[in-house]
Formats: structure tokens, sequence, C-alpha cells
């Protein structure tokens, strides 16, 4: 059975973008830069196993709480 490496480098091009989706959906909730965890996610997809591991760690890391410096400031 051959693989088409068009079909493949395809594949990997859909996979990075639905991973820096994904990973930039996680990121605004659990990592204070998520455009970081986006690019992360885009450049893992390119070795499919690492952008899984990677994923699983964003998942499965706390949420970081929301920071409300503009409100106290606001009411002092």
């Amino acid at each position: 059975m051959n693989i088409n490496a068009t079909l493949a480098g395809q594949f990997i091009v859909f996979l990075a973008i639905v991973m820096a989706i994904i990973c930039f959906y996680l990121g605004k909730r659990k990592t204070e830069n998520p455009v970081l965890a986006s690019l992360i996610g885009f450049f893992s997809a390119l070795i499919p196993p690492i952008a899984l591991v990677y994923l699983i760690v964003l998942v499965l890391r706390k949420d970081i709480t929301p920071n409300n410096d503009v409100a106290d400031s606001s009411s002092r």
C-alpha cells in the first residue's frame, strides 16, 4: 500500500490548523498567553504524537483565576 505524500502533507496542515484553534481556546482558560499556546500547538502538530501529548497537558492543567485588578483599582 502506497502512502501519498501530498495527502499526508495536507493532513498535517489540517491537523496543525485544528490544533492551533483548540490550543488557543484552551490557552485562554488555562494560560496567561493564549497566542503562545496556539503557536506551540500549531508547530507541535508537525509531529502528531507530540501534539496529542501537548493537548493532554493543556486539558489537564488547572484553569487560571481571572485578574480583577482593574475592578479593584476603580473602587478605591
